[in-house]
């Protein structure tokens, strides 16, 4: 099948390399050239395990291209993927400026048919608004489907090429058919294609990943509660992840979730209901909790060191979780901007995330070339995300290169029994600091 991808974002350059995987010719389409001559010159532009070998298989093998032309694009393309950027913009609501920018184009230049996908997370009604764009400039037939994506970020091309599901809304047994057609090679072992209308489509997102939110909230205000009744949040994860009603996953508690899904949609979510005069209460709340965890570990530090003014702090991760190099909504930044403000420096290290911060802070900390490295001369550690490689450090070397044998665990890497033995002072979340 030829397939166009509107936009080369993380969505849209994951879908078009794994749909090329399977024998497609994928076009992808973006406005910065620079960005297409980088891709088509075989450097790829994001980090995401197992997705360069595709890439650079796919492009060789010629079902994989790059232009700036959007009339090119879609000129021999049944479906056409819109995988744009649905940045917040007032009061949370999700911005559908490129959206329907595109859709605005396309209805200029189609000249047969086409099935139109919503790849994008966008707010219910949004199909209809595409739609309605397209159909202002083009009288022909087409269809407009939502197809909204669940990649997580450092799995995301098993997610893409092994799905739990694919949810297809659609008005017309058309759409449907070319879209089962398309999706038939990563179902083969009868994971559901789930058919609906597209407003249930868009709203099926929405609320995955805000219930997903909702999880990870009340852990952490779990976590919280475990702190000042003296017990421990591993074993109440434990103990509530064996009930098969719950699950196991999205309940470890931390410093807060970022990225860029989880609190853009749960905003959005929480604006669309309001557009219905609805109150979202537990939605509201997940933000608040989310808001005030990615500040818990400061108040921890103040008590420990009452100053941290002249001191260096190491810090071990800035991506908002590991096997990524997204920093959007990273809590590691958080705290940096707060040790910062005290007038502490910052030593830092990511094993994937350190160029992206490097744009956003320039010199303002300093960019380790090793997890121990940000040690050197270093006061304390801060652990802020749990890239595997910090599972299982040598202490030894750490207490060398530390001034002081103190860590701060904001997504407890480490086993409670193993720092006290190593002699450490170690404080984490939802669990008894050692002293």
């Amino acid at each position: 099948m030829k397939i166009a991808v509107v936009g080369t974002g993380y969505v849209g350059l994951v879908s078009g390399t794994c749909f090329a995987e399977t024998g497609n010719d994928v076009i992808c389409v973006d406005i910065d050239q620079r960005k297409v001559d980088m891709l088509s010159s075989g450097q790829i532009t994001i980090f995401e395990p197992g997705l360069e070998i595709l890439f650079k298989r796919n492009l060789k093998e010629g079902r994989l291209t790059f232009t700036n032309n959007l009339e090119e694009a879609i000129k021999d393309s049944l479906v056409i993927f819109l995988a744009l950027p649905t940045p917040p913009g007032e009061g949370g609501a999700a911005d559908l400026k490129y959206v329907l920018g595109v859709a605005d184009h396309l209805g200029k230049i189609m000249t047969d048919y086409k099935v139109i996908v919503d790849k994008s997370t966008v707010p219910v009604g949004t199909a209809d608004k595409v739609h309605a764009a397209i159909a202002a400039n083009y009288k022909g037939e087409f269809d407009v489907v939502s197809n909204p994506e669940f990649l997580r970020e450092g799995v995301a091309v098993d997610d893409f090429m092994k799905p739990d599901r694919v949810v297809i809304g659609a008005s017309s047994a058309r759409a449907f058919d070319v879209m089962d057609e398309l999706y038939a090679p990563y179902v083969r072992q009868g994971n559901p294609v789930m058919h609906m209308d597209t407003r249930s489509a868009e709203l099926t997102k929405y609320a995955a990943n805000s219930f997903l939110a909702t999880k990870i909230s009340f852990m952490n205000e779990i976590a919280r509660l475990c702190e000042l009744l003296g017990a421990d949040v591993d074993m109440v994860r434990k103990g509530v992840g064996s009930d098969d009603r719950i699950g196991k996953r999205f309940l470890f508690p931390g410093i807060g979730y970022g990225g860029s899904c989880f609190p853009k949609d749960v905003q959005a979510l929480v604006h669309s209901a309001s557009q219905v005069n609805y109150d979202f209460k537990i939605l509201k709340a997940v933000e608040s909790v989310n808001y005030d965890q990615k500040k818990i570990m400061m108040p921890k530090i103040d008590a420990r060191f009452p100053s941290v003014a002249g001191k260096t702090v190491a810090m071990w991760g800035l991506a908002f979780k590991p096997n990524t190099d997204d920093i959007r909504e990273a809590p590691a930044l958080e705290l940096i901007d707060e040790l910062l403000k005290r007038g502490a420096s910052v030593r830092a290290f990511d094993p994937e995330a350190m160029p992206n911060v490097q744009r956003l802070l320039g010199d303002k900390i300093v960019f380790a070339d090793s997890m121990y490295h940000a040690l050197e001369g270093s006061d304390f550690l801060i652990i802020a995300t749990e890239w595997p490689e910090f599972r299982t450090p040598d202490f030894t070397k750490i207490e060398t290169l530390l001034s002081e044998k103190v860590i701060f665990d904001g997504r407890n890497v480490f086993d409670l029994e193993t720092v006290e033995k190593k002699g450490f002072e170690y404080y984490s979340i939802g669990r008894k600091d050692i002293k």
